[in-house]
């Protein structure tokens, strides 16, 4: 017998996001499950060393919180909640969440997932948080047992949909076309108001509308299809561009890979259904990887910073003025920093009208194993320069001593030695059953054939901008930029025009860096991996934009010769 639809929404792209998100979507309308994503790499550094302070914290403090304000109303509309709000620590806010409960009074059934978390298995020397990445049987296994709160450690994202989506239709583990459709739908909603307007390169045309953006939500479908939306009445938009940007958000080649199935990015079709509803059909599905991907977190050491002002005239001059003054000093003190990055901003303009629209930024960022080389050796010599060095000189802020920064690194192990635990609500600890289906390797897709070229013509020198659609992510020291087309014949003029090389040229950031093309033609877009671009990750800060969410905004924003029939 077919199962209704399971409305699915969503309350949290990132620990810190909008705090009254929770009560909006239990609020706004019919949900079956409310789902938050709370963890980022950086954000499992984070929690990792709020455990170390205490080991009864490593959760996202802000689940609780909103909880206490809206529990009662999820009960009472039968909403289960699905949270990865567990961070290092499932067991820990599981047990706050039932104290919260039993406080407030509201009958509630609590169930968490563990068996991610590698850090005591001696498998990583160094690492401050070392965590696999679980899929979603576990949620699966809890919703089973009549969880209505189920938290969890690191699953993948989509597995918040994911699993509720296999407990609510019975999918087998084998059913990896209509698995692949809800990984799919959890990309989409993951990232919360990003599939709904937010952070939308196309904003301009939709600027009204984007002020507040509502949080999204699917029907998923027992075939594995979807139908993007969100609630009335609510904020931003939902139409293939916004659902295309988020598909494209920190991923890579066609192939999708999960602990619970890989799902094929170039099956996607997308199908504007009405008014903020996007139909997501076609996923097709592959056996997941024989391993499963392990988030390390480990000190990576200590930097610092200090951005000199230049004003005026003469900029260029001023910042190598400066520039020697500080390698001088660095050669007197008893060790130079490791790394030294100079990055001069040119913010200022002639003939300004005010001191600060006349001003450059020269950003000076040192790193080193050693606090002391990265500390005074930065601070003294910077403060030391102010009577002494270029006209005008001062700086936005005095350095400090030097803040330990984090580097995050992935390794894959055997699926099998990882356990997967699901506590339910009773207590009982039931182990999930490793998958033991067939198993693919990651491997690229043969390249489709390009659409047929446009007509020869006129053209005109124009920002990339005006004919795509960008955006841009983090995954470790990697980037992503997904580029897609504004219509049929920007696609047919983009899938010849933008190659690997015409992208070096445009962001010369990455000439000497492995860059990877992916093309997805269903959904007219290009894929491009930068490997290397972001260093060590973000919690190195090495770069200006350490999470690269500008990097596709950069390229839109470069000039190539387009045909003028698409301008």
């Amino acid at each position: 017998m077919t199962r209704p639809p399971l409305r699915i929404g969503n309350a949290s792209g990132f620990y810190g996001d909008r705090f009254d998100a929770m009560k909006e979507m239990l609020d706004g309308g019919r949900l079956d499950v409310l789902t938050g994503d709370y963890l980022a790499e950086l954000t499992m550094l984070i929690l990792g060393r709020d455990r170390m302070k205490d080991p009864g914290r490593g959760y996202a403090r802000t689940f609780l919180r909103q909880l206490e304000e809206c529990l009662g109303l999820a009960v009472e509309r039968g909403v289960k909640v699905v949270a990865n709000a567990g961070g290092v620590n499932p067991a820990g806010l599981a047990a706050q969440v039932r104290e919260l409960a039993e406080r407030l009074g509201v009958p509630v059934r609590v169930a968490h997932v563990e068996g991610d978390d590698l850090l005591g298995t001696g498998r990583f020397p160094g690492a401050l948080t070392a965590h696999a990445y679980l899929g979603g049987a576990g949620i699966t296994a809890c919703l089973e047992a009549g969880a209505d709160i189920v938290v969890t450690g690191r699953v993948t994202d989509a597995a918040l949909v994911s699993g509720p989506a296999a407990w609510h239709f019975g999918w087998a583990p084998d059913a990896y076309d209509r698995l692949a459709g809800a990984v799919v739908a959890g990309h989409v909603l993951e990232c919360g108001t990003q599939a709904t307007g937010g952070n939308y390169s196309q904003f301009a045309t939709h600027r009204g509308q984007l002020r507040r953006p509502g949080f999204p939500l699917a029907e998923i479908h027992e075939d594995g299809s979807a139908v993007v939306g969100k609630h009335p009445g609510t904020g931003g938009l939902v139409d293939v561009g916004t659902v295309t940007a988020q598909l494209l958000y920190e991923t890579g080649g066609a192939r999708y890979a999960g602990p619970d199935v890989t799902a094929r990015l170039d099956t996607v079709r997308l199908e504007q259904e009405g008014a903020d509803r996007v139909r997501i059909h076609g996923v097709r599905g592959e056996a997941p990887p024989p391993t499963l991907k392990v988030g390390l977190n480990r000190l990576g050491g200590f930097r610092n910073e200090v951005v000199f002002v230049l004003t005026g005239l003469d900029i260029d001059a001023k910042a190598a003025l400066v520039r020697e003054q500080m390698e001088d000093a660095f050669g007197r003190a008893k060790s130079r920093p490791a790394h030294v990055r100079w990055e001069l901003a040119r913010t200022d303009r002639p003939d300004a009208d005010t001191e600060e629209t006349a001003s450059a930024l020269l950003r000076l960022v040192v790193r080193d194993r050693d606090q002391d080389a990265v500390g005074r050796a930065l601070s003294g010599a910077a403060v030391e320069l102010a009577l002494g060095s270029y006209p005008g000189f001062h700086v936005t802020a005095p350095p400090g001593k030097g803040s330990p920064y984090g580097v995050f690194e992935a390794a894959y192990v055997d699926r099998g030695d990882v356990p997967h635990v699901a506590v339910l609500p009773d207590g009982e600890r039931r182990d999930v059953p490793a998958y033991d289906g067939p198993t693919r390797p990651l491997a690229p897709v043969e390249e489709p054939a390009p659409p047929a070229p446009l007509p020869a013509g006129p053209t005109r020198r124009a920002p990339l901008g005006r004919v795509v659609g960008a955006r841009s992510g983090d995954k470790g020291g990697d980037a992503n930029i997904g580029v897609w087309a504004l219509g049929e014949d920007a696609w047919r003029w983009l899938a010849h025009a933008l190659t690997v090389d015409v992208l070096r040229e445009l962001l010369p950031e990455t000439a000497d860096l492995t860059v990877t093309r992916h093309v997805l033609p269903h959904l007219r877009a290009l894929n491009f991996t930068v490997e290397g671009i972001l260093g060590e990750g973000v919690a190195a800060q090495a770069r200006f934009d350490p999470q690269a969410k500008g990097l596709g905004e950069w390229l839109r924003s470069r000039h190539l010769d387009i045909p003028e029939a698409l301008l």
